[in-house]
Parts: C-alpha cells; structure tokens; sequence
C-alpha cells in the first residue's frame, strides 16, 4: 500500500488558501481515479482506491497542519506503512508559482507541517513539493500563505492539479520523470507547428522570386500577371 498525504488546514474558511495545496491535489486525484467517498479516520479524512496495481489511501489530516504528523503517524500504523511509502503533497514558497519538484528525505525547510510530520515519522518520505512562489519578504508569509489564491493564479492551478492527477500513477510507480512530465504537459503544453509538410514557410513562399545578390540592383519580373496569377495559385 502507498499513502498519499495532502497538507493543509480542515474547514470551509481555509479551503482557497495557499496553505492548503495538498488537500487540493489530494480532492483531485480522488475525483478524476474513482476513489471510495472520504471519511473520518486517523484524525483526518480518508479516501481508498487503486492506481494500477497498487492499493492506495489518500489522507487529508484533520489536526490542523501544525500536527499533521500524528495523523500520517497514525494512518502508517494501522496500514503497517513503512515511511518510504509515504508521499507528502505539500505548498513551497521556496519554487515559482506552478513549479512542482520531487524529493525525498532531507531537512523540513521550517515548513510546519513537515517539522510535524519529521517528530513523528521521520526524514525519509517523499514529498512533491508544490511551488506557491514568496510574498518577498519572511514578515508576510503567514498572511500570504493563509490566503486564498489570487484569480490569475487559478488557471496555473488548474493546469497543475490536472498534471498531478494525470501523472500519479506514474509516481505510484516510481517514475518520477514520467509525473513532472505528465505536469509539464498541461502547465506548458507544446506548441503546434503552423508550417504543413511540404509546404515552404509563409516567410518564404516557393514562388518567390530569387533575392537579388547583395549590392546587385534588384531583377524586374517580367511575367505577366496571368503568369504570377498561375504561380500563386498552384
């Protein structure tokens, strides 16, 4: 079993905030993967299902995210989940809006639910850190991340809630290239060449006249206009 772990604060009031991210991925995956209906368990909110072969429970603690630790705590020992099976869903300050990273074990960065989840389990679990960018300055960082996300920002989220709910099982899997790419796709879709094979570029035309040689006086067309008419249309 792998549990995934969304981070963020219970309540109708928080649940726009930036802080809050983690439970927004965690809602999406549930959605878009036909997951059981969330109940009361562990001190949070939980949800089952599977992702390929893999039984999977999504939990959303309940503590407020100063103690979500207690819950993962909780959730690993009744499920007898090892912390290597854990994946955190979490808000960073430290990447740019819609910028998502990978990582596993390491320090908590001050984040407080990390630190909580740190006491109670551990380093070693992995996380997908969820950039949500940085007010600019540490003194506005509580007011900005207990915050609702801003309406230009929607369109980003959405993009990337969509990625994450497209890759996870990909990341169930261990491929953790194959879930940022899966993000990347619906972030920063590739653009769709205008040129069709065969065809010159509209800047370019086939039918152009050669350019004259630098310094060289430009060559008259002498075709006549039915003839240019011919060209064009060919």
């Amino acid at each position: 079993m792998k549990i995934l772990v969304g981070l963020g604060n219970p309540g109708s009031q928080y649940a726009g905030h930036r802080h809050n991210i983690g439970f927004m991925a965690m809602d999406r995956i549930a959605s878009d993967h036909g997951f059981g209906p969330w109940r009361a368990k562990f001190n949070g909110d939980v949800s089952e299902g599977r992702l390929g072969a893999d039984k999977v429970l999504l939990l959303k603690p309940t503590t407020f995210m100063n103690d979500s630790g207690r819950s993962v705590q909780a959730a690993c020992a009744f499920h007898k989940v090892a912390p290597a099976d854990v994946i955190v869903f979490h808000d960073e300050l430290d990447l740019a809006p819609s910028k998502v990273r990978l990582k596993t074990g390491g320090g908590h960065a001050g984040h407080n639910g990390l630190r909580s989840i740190h006491a109670h389990l551990g380093p070693e679990y992995d996380r997908v850190r969820l950039g949500i960018g940085h007010p600019g300055h540490k003194d506005r960082v509580a007011g900005y991340v207990l915050h609702d996300f801003a309406k230009a920002d929607q369109e980003w989220l959405d993009d990337v809630m969509r990625g994450i709910s497209d890759g996870i099982g990909q990341l169930i899997d261990g491929h953790g290239d194959k879930f940022l790419n899966a993000i990347a796709l619906r972030a920063a879709p590739p653009r769709s060449s205008t040129t069709k094979p065969g065809k010159a570029p509209a800047s370019a035309p086939a039918s152009s006249p050669a350019p004259a040689p630098s310094g060289a006086a430009p060559q008259e067309d002498t075709r006549s206009a039915l003839e240019r008419l011919k060209v064009r249309f060919r």
